[in-house]
């Protein structure tokens, strides 16, 4: 088939970690579903064609807001670009990729059609967007270890439980909170603040509350990989 067009959209993986509060953390990604043809009622993920007025990254953060109505993203970025010429029907259109994190415990007010759902259990995804939000999970694991790109996920100030909690969760595996501590510590990616957390219901010590030292990303170590334990 021979193409005589190309149009452009731009699509926003956007990701929080929830259930923090309930000690049950999990990864999720932010869909909405399809209300017409083609692929109706599949769920894809935010945003829109790329206006000519307008770069990619001001589309993406443009289409947040009036589709999605998602206006707070902690950290943005530009990942990939899909190309396949049958990638979607009709025009062929090629889609450029954006990482998008909200920190917890943000309560973003969605469209009725908008839904958090957990990246482990996705529903039927649209056209090629299930391999998209896959490209940027993978990406966000490889991040974790070598920048500060935690500072996107966690709440202003938290306690190590919570940040081993989000660790964990998006690395796939159990993090311990003292070796994370020391690491993230000594690399200068986050900060006690010189608060403690209110004692829980069993007493001990408070926790020290931390936050992190930057709100942008930068990279820590650049040959530092986080690894499974054993």
């Amino acid at each position: 088939m021979v193409h005589t067009s190309t149009a452009h959209e731009v699509l926003t993986v956007v990701f929080q970690v929830g259930g923090l509060d309930q000690r049950r953390p999990q990864l999720n990604v932010l869909l909405w579903e399809r209300a017409r043809e083609p692929q109706s009622g599949r769920w894809s993920l935010p945003g829109g064609l790329l206006r000519t007025d307008e770069d990619v990254t001001a589309s993406a953060r443009r289409q947040l807001a009036e589709k999605v109505d998602l206006r707070e993203i902690a950290h943005l970025e530009q990942l990939a670009v899909f190309s396949d010429p049958g990638r979607v029907p009709g025009v062929r259109t090629i889609a450029s990729t954006f990482l998008g994190l909200v920190p917890s415990p943000a309560v973003p007010e969605l469209p009725s059609d908008t839904h958090w759902h957990p990246v482990d259990d996705l529903p039927p995804m649209a056209f090629d967007h299930g391999p998209m939000v896959e490209h940027a999970r993978s990406r966000l694991v490889a991040k974790m270890s070598y920048t500060n790109i935690g500072f996107g996920l966690a709440p202003t100030e938290f306690i190590l439980s919570t940040l081993r909690d989000i660790y964990s969760v998006v690395l796939g595996y159990q993090v311990d909170a003292t070796n994370l501590q020391r690491v993230l510590v000594r690399r200068g990616v986050i900060t006690r603040t010189g608060t403690t957390a209110r004692s829980g219901r069993s007493g001990g010590r408070p926790a020290a509350r931390y936050r992190f030292t930057d709100s942008e990303l930068r990279v820590t170590d650049e040959f530092a990989a986080l690894r499974p334990p054993g």
